[in-house]
């Protein structure tokens, strides 16, 4: 399966590199390509790290219409508003227990029963919150990318996500609204007026399904 990833990867075709290899288990394929989702947008983030800072981002926002709180239902169960660094902290210390967790993600596992029954609602769970981070760098910070030279590398990760997102079924349409757009060019959906204008509605957001 990993020699299948780097091959399609490679070859730069996206949406035939997130698709479900013949023969190939679905949870498998899913538990793989998570972590590398993760370990994707974990290294991405660490560059622009110095830059998203407290004093710079006192909240977790993708735009002024959107705002993200934090809750993992056992530290914290109630959603707390924090400064993006620390939404970032706790998100990624919470995708990695829950991809560290054997029980979640059991490694080496195939076939029927070698998952447990919540594992895809978990892989949809992190990808919508992983989702955030990239909604929080093209809003906050995508002109530090630019000044970087990393607008490329950004553009087709976040490409690459959408695809595999979108083939999967894995974040909801009203989830991707601060970056609808972009979303909508990456696959090619015409964006009627309504959507637009349901997407300047915004909301503020805690702990989510």
């Amino acid at each position: 399966m990993r020699q299948h990833i780097d091959a399609t990867l490679g070859s730069g075709n996206l949406r035939e590199a997130v698709l479900l290899p013949p023969g190939e288990d679905l949870n498998e394929w899913l538990a793989v390509n998570t972590v590398d989702f993760y370990n994707a947008i974990s290294v991405l983030y660490g560059t622009l790290a110095e830059y998203c800072v407290d004093a710079q981002c006192p909240a977790m926002c993708a735009g002024p219409k959107y705002e993200y709180r934090w809750a993992d239902g056992a530290a914290i169960k109630k959603p707390i508003r924090c400064s993006a660094p620390r939404y970032v902290e706790y998100l990624f210390e919470w995708v990695e227990k829950q991809v560290d967790d054997p029980k979640l993600f059991p490694q080496g596992a195939t076939g029927v029963g070698a998952f447990p029954p919540g594992f895809q609602d978990a892989v949809k769970k992190i990808f919508t919150r992983l989702f955030r981070v990239y909604a929080h760098v093209y809003h906050s910070h995508f002109a530090r990318v630019v000044d970087l030279g990393a607008e490329a590398h950004l553009n087709t990760l976040f490409k690459h996500f959408v695809y595999f997102t979108n083939a999967f079924s894995l974040v909801k349409r009203e989830e991707l609204a601060p970056l609808g757009e972009l979303v909508d060019g990456i696959l090619g959906v015409a964006r009627p007026t309504a959507a637009r204008n349901e997407e300047g509605a915004g909301r503020g957001e805690g702990e989510s399904a």
